[in-house]
């Protein structure tokens, strides 16, 4: 197990060298250890939420013109030429292909106790200090404008609006953010959630202070 979780590392760090700073490397280590600390809990099985957490933004399809299957493809790819087993193999693609928010909107016929863990383990990173950061740099990455007060968070949206929405980042916290802490599947993902939810909420009373001259 430890030579295909190094051979992994190895795999994702060259792939996403170049990658947007809140989709990099540093992103992947910090969900790999926070599913790593959540599955002392869980105890789901261990090689499949460490390849699992690895690979899950190895192809983001965000950055892949909107191509779902390219992800799974692609670490289902890289994990056979390593020899992985291949049941472990289609586990780790289901989980990659229904981990993300977006998958979420649509109809989701999969579940387990390691998409639970990495999903949890991912969602952390979206939010709290972190998950600030990441959102502005996405948000930066794609030009996007901070707050428009005149364009208000759409609560309702389909998988298809989600995916192509251009609306300033501050919607993102209503349209996304603020609403995984109530989707977290394990324990120690919602014990977790609280502090970063709550840390968020002060973030936008104090955003909205300073955007109108109080603070």
């Amino acid at each position: 197990m430890e030579n295909v979780i190094a051979q992994t590392i190895s795999f994702v760090k060259e792939t996403l060298a170049t990658a947007e700073a809140g989709h990099d490397w540093f992103h992947i280590e910090r969900v790999y250890k926070t599913a790593q600390n959540i599955n002392r809990v869980e105890k789901a099985d261990d090689l499949i939420v460490a390849l699992a957490a690895l690979l899950h933004d190895i192809a983001d399809s965000k950055f892949n013109n909107g191509d779902e299957e390219i992800g799974p493809q692609k670490a289902g790819d890289f994990l056979e030429k390593i020899g992985v087993d291949p049941n472990v193999i289609n586990e780790v693609k289901l989980i990659i292909k229904n981990l993300s928010f977006k998958a979420s909107l649509g109809d989701v016929s999969y579940s387990s106790p390691e998409l639970n863990v990495v999903q949890d383990a991912d969602r952390l990173d979206a939010i709290g200090a972190i998950g600030i950061a990441r959102a502005f740099t996405y948000g930066g990455f794609k030009n996007r404008v901070l707050y428009n007060p005149d364009v208000k968070p759409n609560l309702h949206m389909s998988k298809e609006e989600y995916k192509n929405t251009t609306a300033p980042t501050i919607n993102h916290f209503y349209e996304k953010l603020l609403l995984l802490k109530s989707l977290m599947k394990t324990d120690t993902g919602r014990a977790l959630a609280e502090k970063r939810h709550d840390f968020m909420l002060a973030y936008l009373d104090q955003f909205y202070a300073e955007w109108e001259g109080e603070k």
